[in-house]
């Protein structure tokens, strides 16, 4: 076993109780840096609920978080951003009356204090870095759009580059792929393998086939504990997995 502060985050004996219900149950889990981290599981596993408790919107009852050595569980959600945790919900949120562009522009991190808004200029860096992102993410023909009128998987992809401009070390994303296209779907694959270089991601998802496009680990959850993990094909033939599925 690698030593704790080897891995980017270290999950150990994580437990969150909503009124005697264990939501999520001793949980222990380990992410590499440069690591994409499926997890899959039934409704109800706390698939969610991990990635809340990572991002610090729901406070853990017991066990310990630990990003690049640091303790999330004692953290503000506002510091766990800034320390370098970024994280896209299931539906989402962007400025639908505001262009590609700004929208982008809005989330660089020098807008993101008050004094940051306040004295925030529109300087060459910040437009480089803009083109940039926008170019990862399929909408560098769309910069001049208003963001109401991008499809939804566009849509999902400008909340990947709110994220991505913040240059966030752990990015967690929520079923990225819900409501995609196949061909959204695959490019959706390919902007992943392309943005782990010098980060981490973790997605929740319910598509079998792209967990296992892009996924270099899968972590099967189950009532709030890991049930199975490993790569797919090993995920995809532990005859506990098939049951809870075959169960549900």
């Amino acid at each position: 076993m690698a030593a704790e502060n080897d891995f980017l985050l270290a999950i150990e004996g994580l437990t969150v109780s909503f009124d005697g219900f264990r939501a999520v149950d001793d949980l222990t889990l380990y992410i590499d840096p440069n690591e994409i981290r499926v997890i899959i599981g039934p409704n109800g596993a706390g698939k969610t609920t991990v990635l809340d408790l990572i991002c610090g919107k729901t406070k853990a009852t017991e066990g310990s978080i630990k990003f690049k050595g640091q303790e999330l569980t004692a953290m503000r959600e506002h510091e766990i951003v800034t320390a370098g945790v970024g994280r896209k919900f299931q539906t989402p949120s962007i400025y639908e009356d505001l262009t590609v562009f700004e929208n982008l522009e809005i989330s660089y991190p020098r807008g993101r204090t008050v004094f940051g808004a306040i004295m925030f200029r529109r300087d060459q860096v910040v437009i480089d870095r803009v083109n940039e992102i926008a170019e990862m993410i399929f909408l560098d023909g769309l910069l001049d759009l208003r963001a109401a009128f991008l499809s939804h998987g566009q849509k999902q992809w400008l909340e990947i580059g709110m994220l991505l401009i913040q240059d966030p070390e752990l990015l967690m994303l929520d079923e990225p792929v819900a409501g995609m296209s196949v061909s959204e779907r695959q490019k959706t694959a390919d902007l992943l393998k392309k943005i782990i270089k010098g980060r981490s991601v973790i997605v929740i998802e319910h598509d079998m086939k792209f967990a296992e496009d892009i996924a270099h680990r899968v972590t099967v959850l189950h009532q709030g504990k890991v049930l199975s993990e490993g790569d797919m094909e090993r995920v995809k033939n532990d005859p506990k997995v098939v049951e809870v599925y075959l169960g549900h």
